[in-house]
């Protein structure tokens, strides 16, 4: 049992590094098709962009936020931070997933999951934790449409950060920023989800509205329905 537990855990944790891997190095054939460069693209995009990335500040209460974080942190503990991470996407990260929390944190990932989801939108099982290191950055990316759905929600822990959004095929023109408060929620779906490389930046770089955003170590949450063609 123990040894199907481990087998289970690093399959779930490579699930999760081939879902960046097929975006950054070779990104879906659908995804490319539906951002091919052209002048309807840029349309409206920033309307479209603030429809499908929303943000809810304080949803969690610091109480909350120590309960997840005491559940996750013996194990994060035992892992070191990567900082050469084989496709380039995430630099100062340690991660692991995890399908089952104490009684207290199974109803907060189920505030999170009522939240970001329709009834009877069917969700991965896993649930990512990502822990980013007070230097460390996710470079663009868009999480390929061949492994997960067109849902992403994510709890901020530890620290405030900013995310980046850029249109793919338009990352000039087409960019917005988005401020993600410590114990924060944000959703991504639809458009911004899919047509749009999501970062989220360095100490170096982190500026919101001309102010800087002093980054810590953060720790995201993250939950995501199935891919759509297991969703049909």
């Amino acid at each position: 049992m123990i040894l199907k537990s481990i087998s289970t855990r690093y399959l779930s944790i490579a699930r999760a590094k081939c879902f960046r891997h097929m975006s950054t190095i070779a990104r879906d054939k659908t995804n490319e098709n539906s951002t091919k460069s052209n002048a309807d693209d840029t349309k409206n995009w920033q309307a479209e962009l603030l429809a499908t990335m929303k943000i809810f500040p304080d949803f969690l209460t610091p109480q909350e936020e120590e309960s997840l974080l005491q559940e996750v942190e013996p194990y994060m503990k035992r892992l070191r931070y990567e900082f050469a991470h084989w496709d380039d996407a995430i630099h100062g990260y340690r991660e692991t997933e995890r399908a089952k929390w104490n009684e207290e944190n199974t109803k907060i990932i189920n505030k999170v999951r009522v939240k970001a989801f329709p009834p009877g939108k069917p969700q991965l099982k896993f649930v990512h934790v990502l822990d980013l290191a007070a230097e460390g950055k996710i470079k663009p990316h868009v999480d390929s449409i061949r492994f997960c759905g067109d849902i992403i929600a994510g709890l901020s822990l530890l620290s405030d950060s900013v995310m980046r959004l850029t249109m793919v095929n338009h990352e000039e023109e087409c960019k917005h920023d988005f401020f993600l408060p410590r114990r924060s929620l944000y959703i991504m779906s639809g458009i911004a989800r899919q047509k749009y490389n999501h970062e989220v930046l360095g100490p170096e770089e982190s500026i919101f509205e001309g102010k800087p955003v002093p980054r810590a170590r953060r720790i995201s949450i993250i939950c995501r329905c199935e891919a759509e063609s297991e969703c049909d």
